[in-house]
């Protein structure tokens, strides 16, 4: 089934892709240098056939022994808190990381993924948002430092396409949740679930009037595997296409978790998005792609994990 190098592999997605390509009978290396990533997203396959890990820092040059067959550029921070305390690695790994597993893609014939991300779009001025809008991002605000490593990482990833004939995917992946995401991560799941499983009051930046819409992890990474497979070269959406207002979200966590936590409003921070539904129009045609799995449903299975990790 081929051999695949997926860096950021003990984060929350790129954990749960190692198991989705070990379980379809692929080779899987996994590289991660715990920045933002943790071993116990992949103690469980330690010693598994297949499976081998290793542990490099992906802004500097990547060298893999042996065929590889489809290169998956996962490795960035990807909250808030994480890019906003280490923006010069994130800018890095989405700009030299993003440049050396592209390298290593060249070198080897193989196919390569980009994980980009809704942010590419900003505080978009068209809704849902397509492929097809070019964005609204302050390139010096403090969410730039993320913002900008994705556009670039695409605009290289289609230089590397374009100029020297690889093979190459883009999936913009919109806000998900799931199983392993971090407690303190600063996103707005784990956020609200460990507010809410510790009864401490629930934190809504603004008026909680903005809008999100939330795809589990299980539904997110067969439609990155789909598009991995396709034959598709520009970006494609993956998310969920319902969307609810933040304050709705807390209080359906509230509800789900049986709190009478309260919810208490904070400053909204600069550049916070006011907007961000996916149109996916394209994935649902093209990989016949569309989440599966109902918000409460994935919502308590991910609060059943917290409650093994929140203290």
């Amino acid at each position: 089934m081929g051999r695949a190098l997926i860096t950021g592999g003990a984060g929350f997605l790129g954990s749960h892709l190692c198991d989705l390509f070990l379980s379809r009978g692929h080779e899987v290396i996994c590289m991660d240098n715990f920045i933002t990533g943790s071993p116990d997203n992949i103690k469980h396959l330690f010693g598994r056939d297949g499976f081998t890990f290793v542990k490099h820092d992906v802004t500097n040059y990547v060298y893999v022994e042996g065929a590889v067959d489809f290169v998956l550029h996962f490795a960035s921070p990807a909250s808030p808190i994480d890019y906003l305390e280490k923006p010069i690695q994130t800018l890095k790994v989405g700009s030299l990381g993003t440049h050396k597993t592209l390298g290593l893609a060249k070198d080897k014939g193989a196919r390569y993924l980009i994980a980009s991300t809704s942010e590419v779009y900003g505080d978009p001025l068209i809704h849902p948002q397509k492929e097809d809008y070019w964005g609204n991002v302050n390139p010096v605000g403090p969410r730039g430092v993320y913002d900008e490593a994705k556009r670039f990482a695409e605009a290289m990833t289609m230089a590397y396409h374009r100029f020297h004939g690889v093979d190459t995917r883009i999936v913009r992946i919109f806000n998900t949740y799931g199983e392993r995401m971090r407690v303190n991560d600063g996103r707005v799941v784990p956020a609200f679930i460990s507010q809410a499983l510790r009864n401490e009051p629930m934190t809504v930046f603004g008026d909680g009037s903005q809008t999100r819409s939330f795809c589990y992890f299980s539904d997110l990474i067969e439609g990155i595997y789909r598009l991995l497979m396709s034959d598709e070269v520009n970006p494609t959406n993956i998310g969920n296409p319902s969307e609810m207002t933040v304050l709705q979200f807390a209080e359906r966590i509230r509800a789900l978790v049986g709190t009478t936590a309260p919810i208490e409003f904070l400053p909204l921070p600069e550049d916070d998005p006011k907007i961000r539904r996916p149109d996916i129009t394209k994935a649902r045609k093209l990989l016949d792609w569309e989440p599966r799995v109902p918000l409460d449903e994935g919502l308590k299975r991910t609060i059943d994990y917290f409650r093994t990790v929140v203290k």
